[in-house]
């Protein structure tokens, strides 16, 4: 397995392992994509010997794929980076802006997590709780949280 390097790490620290947010955070792309091909296909339908409609289609096809695109983009760049030093928290807040936080597990007192309700249980997300003495790291729709949970519990017990 090939050995994980970020931006930003130290001299001799170890990425255990990386995760991110449930791909459902990037619902608002999927939507606009369906409401681009909705808006786009409505006048095909009203106006159907106009061939500027089937370019007005295309049109609005392609400002959706851009969308979903945009919105995927952010979901993919935005991600929690576990080392044995520290939990780094990457969020892509535009094309070019990023934020990061970084928390040492020296500062992590207890770790919780929660499934909100019946479609984050079907759909397999909730939400983690790292609670610090300055205050708490909120990671909400993270994929597999009782997964997530263990393998930061098993990393603090490293640490402790």
């Amino acid at each position: 397995m090939a050995k994980l390097v970020f931006d930003g790490q130290r001299e001799g620290e170890e990425v255990l392992f990386v995760f991110r947010r449930h791909i459902v955070t990037a619902k608002k792309g999927l939507f606009f994509l369906i409401v681009m091909l909705a808006v786009g296909a409505a006048p095909m339908f009203i106006w159907r010997d106009n061939i500027n409609m089937f370019f007005f289609f295309c049109g609005m096809t392609a400002l959706g794929v851009l969308g979903f695109f945009y919105s995927y983009i952010l979901w993919y760049f935005s991600l929690y980076i576990v080392t044995d030093q520290r939990i780094r928290q990457i969020s892509q807040k535009g094309i070019f802006k990023k934020t990061v936080v970084d928390l040492g597990l020296d500062k992590i007192q207890s770790i919780s997590f929660g499934v909100p309700g019946l479609i984050a249980g079907i759909f397999g997300y909730g939400t983690i709780l790292i609670q610090t003495g300055v205050g708490d790291l909120v990671i909400s729709q993270v994929s597999k949280p009782a997964k997530i949970h263990d393998k930061l519990q098993n990393v603090l017990k490293g640490v402790n």
